[in-house]
């Protein structure tokens, strides 16, 4: 039980982050700095945490932790870039379908067992995501193909990061997640030094890109604390209904409007979480 409030309030605030992340794209429209600013941030905030849950910074661990950023921060690039050029209620929920594929996939190709009831959720979960991923017919018109398949590659690299993340000891504490910043933002500024790209987001933007990064790093503390208490599978297509928030917030701040098959998507999701919340633990 405690596996699945985790993984909901992870879900709750990745939503959230992604949000501001977006917004702050699109006001900024400088995908890289927006990235940086967002993952300085995301460190800073796992260096205040430290001390309140320490580990132990092995090799193994900080290895695991820094696979995951590698491929974490390939997703969120990407992702922050069709969150730029596309709509945020359909960009997030294809990202979340692809991010759960890959640890459901791989939880049970390594021995998760879920019971048939939470199975059920499970199922109910993919397709709440692709119902709240539904636009109106006006919405669709357009070219929306590069966000489509931004969000798709997106949402691999935050599969993998999920899969690689949960590989790491559970006596590693928050290291993990120290070693995949350091790694993603080494990595896109290595990367902004060789294309020559600047790193200033902007006018009034770094605040939004702070908010994003403290929640991002806030909802990795959560994911990793929910997949030592239960099945990477389920803990993981939870953390994938985080669009129900993005999807609420664009709504309420942007005037993104929810059509009838997004507004059943989103009663899905409810069910989805229930039967998962009501599975016996394994």
């Amino acid at each position: 039980m405690s596996a699945v409030v985790l993984a909901t309030a992870c879900a709750v605030v990745y939503g959230t982050a992604d949000f501001f992340g977006g917004l702050a794209t699109r006001r900024s429209k400088v995908v890289m700095a927006v990235v940086v600013l967002s993952q300085s941030a995301g460190l800073v905030t796992v260096g205040v945490l430290l001390p309140f849950l320490p580990g132990r910074p092995s090799a193994e661990t900080l290895g695991w932790g820094m696979a995951a950023g590698l491929s974490g921060t390939v997703g969120l690039v990407l992702f922050y870039r069709a969150l730029a050029t596309g709509t945020m209620s359909v960009v997030a929920p294809i990202t979340a379908v692809t991010s759960a594929a890959l640890p459901v996939i791989f939880g049970v190709a390594t021995g998760d067992r879920p019971e048939p009831v939470a199975l059920g959720g499970v199922a109910l979960a993919l397709v709440a995501v692709m119902l709240v991923s539904r636009e109106s017919p006006a919405a669709e018109s357009g070219p929306r193909r590069t966000p489509v398949l931004a969000a798709l590659v997106a949402g691999a690299g935050f599969g993998g990061f999920f899969v690689l993340l949960a590989q790491t000891p559970d006596d590693g504490g928050l290291w993990p997640l120290a070693g995949a910043r350091t790694v993603s933002i080494t990595l896109i500024v290595l990367l902004v030094a060789v294309t020559g790209r600047t790193l200033r987001p902007g006018r009034g933007v770094p605040r939004i890109v702070i908010t994003a990064g403290v929640l991002d790093m806030t909802a990795n503390v959560l994911f990793l604390l929910a997949q030592q208490r239960g099945m990477l599978s389920l803990v993981a297509v939870l953390v994938s209904l985080y669009p129900v928030s993005t999807l609420l917030l664009a709504r309420q701040v942007l005037g993104e409007r929810l059509n009838a098959v997004q507004v059943a998507g989103v009663g899905v999701t409810l069910v989805a979480v229930t039967l998962i919340a009501a599975s016996p633990s394994p």
